[in-house]
């Protein structure tokens, strides 16, 4: 049963009559696409013709190249006469849909503002196309031929005509957004039936199970609940308003359920554990223990990024989130809001922290892959280009450097992308005396919204990521974020802080407002939220939306003083508005008209969700034939084909389009060396000006090894990320690591009846990143994981692989000593340090030559961490000339990495690389596969693997400085650019180094 509860009335009652104009600007030398704006000018300001179309050159045009059209709509007819007279027959014309942000809009409104253009007019921009008719059939194939390459059709209206019959009231006009009268708050009945409140949760997009919906029926039940809820006025039964609340901050996307819950796990020989939540016991439990010896960890697992003291004055901080479900629908506004709120992430740390570096991690589909056609499931080529796209706007116009990351493909991905997007932040210590790592929200302090304005844009953000993507996935959960504004947001933010007007802050991100102030109500007890004050984009929008909602560019912060928040708001052209207040009455308290709306107990609210309790059964790897084929004869050619591998390629094509020099602090780049094209492991940047001390980012992924043990895949994604620290120089007793898993929905259905072995894998990999954290003595600050990576529309389910990103950051005292990874001279010695196996499983290899090995891996966790506290002391003493880890295509590849960054050879003896292996060779299977496979050691894969160069003066100081049994002499550095293995008579590798640069500088599909 639903009733109604009366609401205030919030229909914009001014009447204003428009003048509409379409702006075309052409280019001179040919105009088959142009970009297009519709402006609407009130008439009772109405300028003269000449007057706009001067201030819209001004604005819009380069004059030497570019020429601007304008007409009202009545008159654009003559445009496509003109068209068609010059061979085109189908004009097509794109805008955003009605209430989707319009960035260019936005800035070209501004711009035109400053020219004392009327107050009131508006502004919306898009694109032009137009064809001839010898490149398609009719408008039907125009339209096809434009979907997802030209326009999306979530956010973007498309509108095809044919030029031969068209008129004006065919055009695209101003794009309206409807303006409903506000609907009712309603309250709902949960005495129903198990079926009908499941059909509930389904139809609202609540995403919560049974168990959980019967928890907030008692609660509605309880005695104490409805006094005081009749007290204030409320039905008995919820409003729509706290139910959507609920689900918000239930969401498996906020509550981290499955990473909490109780399981019992059965390793598949028999032995059973139970594990009383994943997240306690292998992730806040060695951090703990590891806390008793690093004194920098100040801040993890508590705020929106974790802290680690960096001097006596300041702190650093780091963030990695993802954005998978959003980028599947909608990808360049997917992973733009991915990137922009983890920057709000950083921003909403403690009393707000300067964001001075992203990071940035994709896992995509080949674009090539072949799938049905699946409503919602989007072509792989959109889903690169679009996030590639999304994140370069929203980093490059914040003015945040990108100065790490990786690109990677496996058929898998294509049910989500991955769209992992990090940011990393400083901090003073503190600002006029009180801890800037911490919040300091008193009772009766303000409660402000600063930023953009709630739209309908993120409604049921938090839920929707908390499913899988389905035919019913809504489309008011894609946003486009606005990087401009939040550049502004973010000055207003540092100042204000400065300036001691933060008491309290954290992001809009999940939830909007009942994210933001439900959790920091837990400060105080207590908080109201007055929704008449809430600015909004457009009216109509109901209660429950504007509280849910995850319009971008929006924090909540508490402060004492309005008027000065207000003042220096203005400054930076940045909305602030006063919401509520934080108080101590122990409720989450919304108020419409001075009625209260939601009722909700803070107790309930975060900790009344019912604990999971969930079965996995470990049952082995997959199956695989475990057969390695005989050894090719062309090795040579073989590694060319490997250097040409999407995932081993060069990424400059990507890396260029991104600022990673803004803020000038970089110093290992992602790009190094002579001729700016040596791919380096790592990133090192100077957080404050003018010191010598460097912050070192890398991160390492290692999803192929799934499919054997997830164990295996975390101890490596763990290696990975710290071996690419150490090899520029970082010290590894400073790392901490951030965790995010990405994972396949690990509870079993009768959709998904192996989930309990995938929670086994999840179990596992947690069991495996403990140990690694332990062995590397590099606790985890912060992590988020996301449980819902399916594709499921009740005719195919697609899954990922279960995917664990680390990422890493750590110190270098002085940069001058830090290492990139080319070779420098001929003549040096090139040895390969190991404490760990490599093996054909899960290599690009195997996949090359089309086999499917079972040798997998392996590394020794405690002789790794060992080796590269040798290796750290080796480059601090400027032993090393350079240092690259064996990743993606082995050991050759590796090599062929380093000279190609340095245009010179090297000379590789095939007897000293058998001999290098021969220890970590223990069992038969391996000592056979050896004998007469070098394609095993040079193409192989595994971890603890890193390639490094000395000068042949430093041989006997390196060799002293490192375990005895850790290193090989392989060869040396050449002059002569040709990359040569074997012997003196009997060369099995023989490649000029031009021919590798051309193999590996292959395009990636989308660059």
């Amino acid at each position: 049963m639903i009733k109604t509860v009366t609401s205030s009335n919030r229909i914009d009652s001014t009447q204003t009559s428009y003048k509409t104009y379409c702006v075309a600007v052409v280019a001179k030398a040919a105009y088959s696409r142009m970009a297009l704006y519709w402006l609407e000018l009130p008439v009772d300001g109405q300028m003269h013709l000449n007057q706009i179309s001067a201030a819209l050159t001004d604005v819009l045009c380069d004059p030497l190249q570019e020429e601007l059209w304008i007409s009202s709509p009545d008159e654009r007819t003559i445009w496509a006469h003109k068209w068609r007279d010059e061979g085109f027959r189908y004009w097509a014309e794109k805008q955003f849909a009605p209430g989707v942000t319009d960035n260019l809009a936005h800035t070209v409104a501004e711009a035109l503002s400053l020219l004392d253009f009327p107050a009131n007019f508006k502004v919306a921009s898009g694109t032009g196309y137009l064809f001839k008719s010898s490149e398609h059939e009719n408008k039907e194939a125009v339209s096809e031929f434009g979907r997802y390459k030209f326009y999306h059709p979530i956010v973007e209206k498309w509108c095809v005509h044919d030029l031969e019959s068209c008129h004006s009231n065919e055009f695209l006009t101003f794009p309206e957004v409807a303006l409903p009268e506000a609907p009712p708050v309603t309250t709902i009945s949960l005495e129903l039936t198990d079926q009908a409140l499941l059909a509930l949760s389904r139809d609202r997009l609540l995403a919560l199970t049974l168990e959980e919906m019967h928890a907030v029926r008692d609660y509605f039940r309880n005695s104490d609940v409805q006094a005081e809820r009749s007290r204030l006025g409320l039905d008995k039964d919820p409003t729509d308003v706290e139910l959507e609340v609920i689900a918000q901050t239930w969401s498996e996307h906020c509550k981290h359920k499955i990473f909490n819950a109780t399981i019992d796990y059965n390793d598949g020989m028999g032995a059973e554990q139970q594990i009383k939540s994943l997240y306690k016991t292998f992730i806040q439990a060695p951090t703990k223990e590891l806390s008793k010896t690093r004194k920098d960890l100040l801040s993890v697992f508590k705020d929106n990024s974790g802290v680690v003291k960096w001097n006596e004055n300041s702190a650093v901080c780091f963030k990695v989130e993802t954005h998978n479900s959003p980028s599947a629908l909608e990808p360049y506004g997917g992973a733009l809001t991915g990137i922009l709120g983890v920057n709000r992430d950083i921003l909403g740390t403690g009393l707000g922290a300067k964001p001075i570096f992203n990071t940035d991690v994709f896992c995509f589909a080949y674009p090539s892959g072949a799938l049905p056609d699946r409503p919602k499931l989007l072509p792989a080529g959109t889903i690169l280009s679009g996030v590639r796209k999304g994140v370069e706007d929203g980093g490059n116009k914040s003015g945040i450097p990108t100065v790490n990351g990786g690109i990677f493909f496996d058929p898998a991905y294509r049910a989500k992308p991955l769209v992992f997007c990090g940011t990393g932040g400083i901090l003073p210590l503190s600002v006029h005396g009180k801890i800037a790592y911490d919040k300091h929200t008193e009772t009766g302090d303000i409660i402000v919204m600063a930023g953009g304005r709630v739209g309908k844009d993120g409604v049921h953000g938090a839920t929707f990521s908390s499913e899988s993507l389905h035919e019913g996935s809504p489309v008011s959960a894609v946003q486009i974020g606005d990087p401009f504004t939040q550049k502004r947001l973010l000055d207003f933010v540092i100042e204000a802080r400065d300036s001691n007007l933060i008491t309290g802050i954290t992001d809009n991100g999940a939830g909007g407002l009942s994210s933001s102030i439900g959790e920091m109500a837990q400060i105080t007890n207590g908080a109201t939220l007055v929704l008449d004050d809430v600015p909004t984009k457009y009216p109509g929008l109901a209660d429950w939306e504007i509280v849910v909602s995850e319009s971008q560019e929006r924090m909540t912060l508490s402060t004492r003083d309005i008027d000065a928040v207000s003042q220096l708001a203005a400054k930076h052209n940045v909305e602030v508005t006063a919401v509520g207040n934080f108080e101590s009455h122990g409720y989450f308290k919304i108020v419409r008209n001075k009625k209260v709306v939601c009722l909700l107990g803070l107790e309930f609210l975060h900790d009344g969700c019912p604990n999971l309790h969930l079965q996995a059964t470990w049952s082995g790897p997959a199956k695989v034939s475990g057969v390695c084929g005989e050894q090719p004869k062309e090795l040579s050619a073989l590694l060319l084909k490997l250097l040409a591998h999407p995932n081993i390629s060069s990424r400059e094509e990507v890396i260029r389009q991104y600022d990673h020099e803004v803020q000038a602090a970089s110093v290992i780049k992602p790009l190094m060396g002579e001729f700016q094209n040596a791919p380096c492991d790592a990133a090192v940047l100077i957080p404050i000006y003018g010191d010598k001390k460097g912050l070192v980012v890398s991160n390492g992924l290692a999803p192929r090894l799934s499919r054997f043990d997830t164990y295996l895949m975390a101890c490596c994604a763990v290696d990975e990320a710290v071996r690419n620290a150490v090899c520029v120089g970082a010290d590894p007793k400073s790392l901490s690591l951030l965790d995010n898993f990405c994972w396949p929905d690990p509870v079993a259905s009768a959709r998904n009846t192996d989930g309990a072995h995938k929670l086994a894998q999840l179990v596992r990999s947690c069991m495996g990143l403990k140990d690694a954290v332990m062995a590397f003595e590099a606790p985890l600050i912060s992590g988020k994981d996301s449980m819902k990576n399916d594709f499921d529309d009740g005719v195919i389910r697609l899954s990922i692989p279960p995917t664990l990103l680390i990422s890493a950051i750590g110190t270098v005292a002085d940069v001058e000593t830090c290492v990139s990874m080319e070779f420098k001279q001929a003549g040096d010695l090139i040895y390969l340090i190991k404490a760990g196996s490599v093996g054909f499983a899960g290599s690009h290899y195997e996949e090359l030559v089309d086999i499917a090995s079972d040798l997998v891996p392996s590394v020794d966790l405690q002789k790794a961490a060992a080796l590269y506290g040798a290796l750290h002391k080796a480059i601090v003493a400027g032993i090393v000339q350079s240092a690259h880890d064996v990743s993606d295509g082995g050991l050759a590849v590796a090599i062929a990495e380093s000279l190609i960054a340095s245009q010179l050879g090297a000379d590789i003896d095939s007897v000293a690389l058998v001999n290098s292996h021969q220890n970590a060779y223990v069992d038969e299977k391996r000592a056979e596969t050896l004998k007469n496979r070098l394609d095993l050691l040079l193409f192989g894969e595994g971890p603890a693997n890193i390639v490094v160069s000395v000068k042949a003066a430093s041989r006997s100081a390196w060799e002293s400085a490192m375990p005895s049994d850790s290193f090989t002499l392989l060869g040396t550095v050449t002059k002569e650019p040709v990359f040569k293995v074997g012997t003196a008579s009997d060369l099995v590798l023989k490649v000029d180094v031009e021919s590798l640069a051309k193999a590996w500088q292959t395009s990636l599909p989308f660059a």
